[in-house]
Parts: structure tokens; sequence; C-alpha cells
């Protein structure tokens, strides 16, 4: 009776998916992914208050959120209609339906998948401009383990924003295409090909 009283209790992701046996390899990302799910994938920023709250956070629910917000794209906000306008709900189904779609090409755990492919895209190094004698120059410096999956959401879902501007292609699909690239490591994916760049860039300033 126990065992099944546990088994009825356990929380489902969308109440779908068994999150309790993901793991994270990298163990300097490890701490800062969260894989708990909640009945409802909306906290309404309850850990805001607190040091590194995002890392409390369901990290499928950081990209619902990521999703309302997509971020600076060249220091200006280019993405700012349909889905990016704060609509907590819309975002909701849209990552529902991308996670059946990965569910349904890759017969996985599509919470799985994502959580792999958010771990392949996470950038090790970046490059800053220091400023010495009046010029600038570029340094390569390690990132920090939030600020890696900070760009790394960033970068799967400014990817897929693109691949539905001026054309039919659905932002589920564009989305659940994004992380499947990114859970293989391909090139195709935006986030993989930006953090090669960065990684690129790193070693060429060192």
């Amino acid at each position: 009776m126990i065992e099944v009283k546990s088994k009825m209790s356990q929380i489902l992701a969308f109440g779908k998916w068994n999150c309790s046996n993901i793991k994270v390899d990298d163990p300097g990302i490890a701490p800062y992914i969260n894989t708990n799910p909640l009945i409802v994938n909306k906290t309404g920023a309850r850990y805001a208050g607190q040091r590194f709250y995002k890392s409390k956070i369901f990290i499928v629910e950081r990209l619902i959120n990521k999703l309302m917000v997509p971020g600076h794209r060249a220091k200006k906000h280019k993405i700012t209609s349909r889905h990016a306008t704060g609509k907590a709900m819309t975002n909701y189904n849209l990552v529902e339906e991308a996670f059946s779609l990965i569910e349904q090409r890759l017969k996985k755990n599509p919470v799985e998948v994502f959580v792999k492919a958010l771990e392949n895209a996470a950038p090790r190094e970046e490059v800053i401009a220091i400023e010495y004698g009046g010029a600038r120059y570029p340094k390569a410096v390690e990132c920090s383990p939030q600020r890696r999956i900070d760009l790394a959401l960033r970068q799967m879902v400014q990817g897929a924003y693109q691949k539905t501007f001026n054309s039919k292609r659905e932002a589920a699909d564009a989305l659940a295409t994004e992380i499947i690239n990114a859970y293989q490591l391909s090139t195709q994916s935006a986030a993989i090909s930006k953090k090669l760049e960065l990684e690129r860039q790193a070693d060429a300033a060192r």
C-alpha cells in the first residue's frame, strides 16, 4: 500500500512525464538545474528575494518564463510579439506541445531530453572587452554556472523564434526541433552554434 500511495502522489511534469530519474552529468551546473516539477509550473517569482532564486525554480518553468521575455539581441528587444507578450498560459501550452512532439520523434522522456540539450548548449567560456591604454582588447573569461544556463536558454528560445518569423512554421515545432538538435549536438541548433562561436572566440583571445 505504501508503494502504491507513493507512486500515486508523485508529481509529473504537465501531468505526463516523470522527472524523478533525471540526472545532470555536468557537475558544474548540476546544482543550478532543478528537476523537481510542480503541479502548476507558475510560481510567480516567490523566490525573488533570495540569492540565486532562479536555481530553485523547475527548469521547465524557466523555459516558459524565457519564452515570455526572450531577452536582448544586439542590445535590443527585437522579439516583442505573439508568444513574447507575457501570457503565461500561451507559453505553457506551447512548451507542452513541443515536449509532446519531442516524445513522438525520439520516443524518450522530453524533460530529460531538454535537460541534456541545455547541458550540451551551455557555454563554458565567453569573451569580454577590457580597456588598456586607451585601446580595447578581447579577453577570455569563464562563464559562471548560472550564466551558462541563462545563455543556453536564451539562445534556444531566440533560435526557435527566428525560425518562425516570416514563415508558416509553428512555434511548437520550431522549439521542439531546436531542443532535439541541441540534444544531438547538431550545429543546426542555434544554441550549439552560438556556444561553439563563443568558445572559438575565447580560444583566439587567450
